[in-house]
This record gives structure tokens, C-alpha cells and sequence, in this order.
């Protein structure tokens, strides 16, 4: 299968759906005027990222901040690898420097964090080239690209929050010291803000969650404690008051991780019917609220809230006739059958 052409046209996520359906392995490339991707998967689960602005010199100052190697080690596997052309971790590992399992949580959360940053490209072109991939028996990693796709809905959910203020390639330092009333977690932060830590390089060191840092680093920056390195300008503000679609973030990306999600538990749901057909209405529910689910999702992502009632997206009735129990809250909705009984709360109810 040979796979080409332009971000424009066929999503990441329609890539990383086809790969692993797919069960695929070889090298996806993503290219860009910024940055160069590549992404190597197995059996269609992602087994190494790597990105052309991120060297392995990167992660050997990354596991040197988090206190996970000693200087020392690190100058010594940098002199190793230069002979050696082998990966920085692997020689770190048989140094006896680092655990497998303390290289390997560092390496997960950085690819993960890498593809995550890919579900933000606007534009770009990809290649995917079957071949054969090694598998690295010193330090194995396989991620789950399902899981992957869902964790990318998740941060281009948070991040529409703070697009076009903040990247996780932004660097800031420290202008002035801080005052008293910072809270543990701004404290960290703006310790970390020293001129040469990036957003996704602060996530790494401090455990703490990217979209949080950004959050932290914009209060930081309005208080004058911070500022983005070589500039003075400030960071361009979002538009306030309109829906994610009308700020720009890539819907159909967001449809394509749903259209995914979906379709798993379409299959969830076909198994389970097979196998308990005596049950169908009940599977028959369960499936339809899961439908349902979907495309309230869908209805959110388009305009920036969800339907006040459910004949906006499909059927409003259960196998027995009887009305979904819909509603609008606070934090999001609340959807469920009353079961066969019909009466909401009698513990036959179906979510």
C-alpha cells in the first residue's frame, strides 16, 4: 500500500485509521516547512517517533533535567554513540545509566506528545513506505494508535482554548521575580521557564500536562513575570465569544477521531448482539444511545454547544417506544433509556 499526497486533503487521522485497520507496518513520514516527522509503526501500533527539531541530544538533556541520568553518563553515551551509530537510550541502557523502564515512560510520553502536536498541522505532505522495522529489544515500545487517536481529540479540544497564543514549540523566560501568592504548580513553571525549555520539554521535566503549562505560562506572561524569548511582542489573542469551528480548529479532524471511536464501538456492539441475541433491545439501546453519543459530539464540535433536544441528531425513542431521557447540564448532557419497564430510575435504566 502505498500512501502520498497532502494534509489538505487526507487527514492524520485518516492515515493513522488506515494504518492500523490495516495492521500495516512501515514509516510514515510527515513533512512540513517547520518540522519532519517520522513515525515507524508495527502490525500498525507505533513503535518510534522521531522529529528533525528534536535530536536524541534533546533527550539526553531531557532525562538530565528530569534527574534520570547523571552528566557524566550522558557526556560518556554521547561519545559511545558517535561511534557506535547507536540510539542514545539504547547506549544509556547498557551503560547501566537508565532502566529500560524509566527510558521507556520518557520515550511514550515524548511520542505521544509529538503525535499529539502533529493533530495541530494546518497543512503538510505525508509518505508512507511499507517495509520491515526492526524492533528494539532493549527498550520495547508498541503504543496503541487507537488510543492515540483518542488522546488527540482530547488535546485539540483543550488547546482551540489557547490557539494562536501559545504552541508547545514556544519558549519564554523570566523577566522578574516572582511574587509570594504563586501556587506550587506556577512555581514550578516559571522555574522552567528559562529561556531554553519549550512548552512540551516543561511537560517532559514537570509530569505536568501541557494544556495546564500553556494555561500557566499565559497567566504568567499577562503578569509580567515572563516573557516569549526573542520578542517583546505579546502573544496574538484568540477571538472570545465564538465556537471552536469559527476559531479555526480543524473539524474535520475532530469528526474523523469520532467517526473512529464509533465505528469501535459499532463493533463492540455487533459482537456482543451475536453473542446474546435474546438480549437484542437491550444491545439495540445501548448501541443507539452510543450513536447518539456520537453525534451529539459531532453537533458540539459544528457549534460550540449541544442541542436542546435530540431530534437535532437522530432518533428520539428507544426499541420500546418509549422517549430517551435527554438533558442539557452544566458540564455537558445526560443521556439514557428507561429500559423495558419505561420508568426512568427503576434500575433497568440503560447509559
Amino acid at each position: 500500500m502505498a500512501l502520498e499526497g497532502s494534509l489538505k486533503e487526507f487527514g492524520l487521522t485518516d492515515i493513522l485509521q488506515l494504518i492500523y485497520y490495516q495492521r500495516k507496518t512501515g514509516v510514515l513520514t510527515v513533512e512540513s516547512g517547520f518540522d519532519r516527522i517520522r513515525i515507524l509503526f508495527y502490525e500498525g501500533n507505533i513503535v518510534f517517533v522521531e522529529s528533525s527539531r528534536r535530536t536524541e541530544s534533546r533527550m539526553g538533556l531531557l532525562l538530565l533535567k528530569k534527574g534520570l541520568i547523571k552528566q557524566e553518563d550522558l557526556d560518556k553515551a554521547l561519545n559511545l554513540q558517535k561511534s557506535s551509530g547507536a540510539k542514545l537510550g539504547n547506549v544509556l541502557v547498557k551503560m547501566g545509566a537508565i532502566s529500560g523502564g524509566g527510558l521507556s515512560d520518557t520515550l511514550v510520553q515524548q511520542f505521544t506528545e509529538l503525535i499529539s502536536y502533529l493533530f495541530t498541522w494546518r497543512q503538510g505532505h505525508y509518505e508512507f513506505k511499507p517495509q520491515g522495522i526492526p524492533i528494539d529489544k532493549d527498550v520495547p515500545i508498541s503504543l496503541d494508535t487507537q488510543h492515540i487517536l483518542m488522546e488527540g481529540l482530547r488535546i485539540l479540544d483543550e488547546w482551540a482554548a489557547v490557539e494562536g497564543k501559545i504552541t508547545l514549540e514556544s519558549i519564554f523566560t523570566r523577566t522578574q521575580a516572582p511574587p509570594g501568592e504563586l501556587d506550587e504548580t506556577e512555581k514550578r513553571i516559571y522555574e522552567l521557564a528559562d529561556g531554553e525549555n519549550d512548552v512540551s520539554t516543561i511537560a517532559s521535566v514537570s509530569g505536568i500536562d501541557s494544556f495546564k503549562i500553556s494555561k500557566t505560562l499565559l497567566d504568567l506572561y499577562d503578569k509580567g513575570l515572563i516573557d516569549k524569548k526573542n520578542t517583546g511582542e505579546k502573544p496574538e489573542s484568540a477571538p472570545t465569544g465564538t465556537s471552536q469551528k469559527s476559531k479555526g480548529l480543524p473539524v474535520f479532524v475532530l469528526e474523523g477521531l469520532l467517526i473512529f471511536l464509533f465505528l469501535l464501538s459499532a463493533g463492540a456492539f455487533y459482537a456482543g448482539y451475536q453473542a446474546h441475541p435474546v438480549m437484542s433491545k437491550r444491545y439495540a439501546a445501548s448501541a443507539e444511545i452510543d450513536r447518539l453519543r456520537f453525534f451529539l459530539e459531532v453537533y458540539r464540535v459544528e457549534n460550540g454547544r449541544y442541542p436542546a433536544g435530540l431530534e437535532s441528531v437522530g432518533k428520539t425513542t428507544d426499541p420500546w417506544g418509549n422517549p430517551y431521557v435527554y438533558k442539557v447540564t452544566d458540564s455537558g448532557y445526560t443521556l439514557s433509556s428507561s429500559g423495558p419497564h419505561g420508568v426512568p430510575g427503576n434500575g433497568d435504566d440503560i447509559y
